[in-house]
């Protein structure tokens, strides 16, 4: 197919140096997706979440080095999608955008950048393989109001979701299949943690468990191994209110307390930033070890995998009519 394609892809960014973690913390719980309360409620309530995590998220990312790795990483993905969309069908001319839902680049500049590449057709794709309106629905959302801002008319497609897509589940099974064989002896359980939400979200209609169980089970069918031990759990839960369970702490102390060694996949995480490269690799890992869990292992996520940016193109492909 000829002409021009833009590709966008979706992702929550992070803060790119320590001033920007505080307008970025308020950016998320201004987000109504986030903190469903009526303004300017919802900005008093955000100033005031964000002032008072600005300091202890400050100490998270300056095990980073002071900010988010996720644009850079972001940037790596679409260089290769880049490649493998035109490996699929030379005869067009494809770019392939990133818009950040709390930080920059944000759907507004983004949204400017496309319009002034003036494409025939673009591709939304949110790099949350399962839906949820907390993360898909709000980049949406936003994306939806700058791109009519920006005058961007091309016809425009959204993938919403893709939890078994078969590139993203073969890229994960050979993650987890390498650090399997890397394990030592004894017993091993695989615990595929994803990001939590409140458990009123999933009650009211949210289908985000149910696609990340959906991957856990496809990847396991993937991975083929009779017996494997394995179970699904949610982390980085903060507030009062009850979140999805089991929680991945809760599983970490009970791996522990059966003497059962731990293989970590974030389920629902394509690249890597402060919930793998801290909670899962530095937090937990010290829980895991002050629960006598006797082995922690960490898988990374896909980020620039061969099956899984092939999977993306074929998505792209399949959205237009040409796969």
């Amino acid at each position: 197919m000829s002409g021009r394609l833009a590709v966008v892809l979706f992702n929550l960014g992070g803060p790119d140096s320590p001033a920007a973690i505080r307008p970025f913390l308020f950016n998320l719980f201004s987000d109504p997706a986030i903190i469903g309360l009526p303004q300017p409620l919802r900005w008093m309530v955000a100033r005031l979440i964000s002032g008072r995590r600005a300091k202890p998220a400050g100490e998270i990312y300056a095990l980073m080095g002071g900010r988010s790795p996720i644009v850079p990483e972001t940037e790596e993905q679409a260089a290769a999608l880049t490649a493998a969309i035109k490996a699929l069908d030379p005869g067009q001319e494809v770019r392939v955008f990133i818009a950040m839902r709390y930080w920059h680049p944000r759907a507004s500049e983004t949204a400017k950048a496309v319009t002034d590449f003036a494409p025939d057709r673009v591709v939304l794709l949110p790099l949350y393989p399962q839906y949820s309106t907390t993360t898909t629905a709000s980049s949406l959302k936003e994306w939806g109001q700058a791109a009519l801002k920006a005058g961007l008319t091309a016809p425009t497609v959204a993938i919403e979701s893709y939890p078994d897509e078969p590139g993203l589940i073969q890229a994960q099974a050979l993650l987890i299949a390498r650090a399997l064989d890397q394990a030592g002896p004894g017993p091993i359980r695989v615990l595929f943690s994803a990001h939590g939400l409140p458990r009123k979200v999933v009650d009211a209609g949210d289908p985000y468990q149910a696609q990340v169980e959906q991957t856990a089970k496809a990847v396991v069918a993937a991975l083929d191994r009779p017996g494997l031990d394995w179970v699904v759990s949610y982390q980085s839960r903060v507030g009062p209110l009850e979140w999805i369970k089991p929680y991945t702490e809760a599983e970490i102390r009970r791996a522990g307390a059966e003497g059962i060694s731990l293989v970590v996949v974030p389920i629902a995480f394509v690249s890597e930033h402060s919930e793998t490269l801290v909670e899962l690799d530095i937090e937990y890992r010290h829980l895991a070890k002050d629960a006598g869990v006797p082995d922690y292992h960490r898988v990374p996520a896909v980020g620039t995998e061969p099956a899984f940016i092939a999977g993306l193109a074929r998505l792209v492909a399949t959205s237009l009519g040409q796969g």
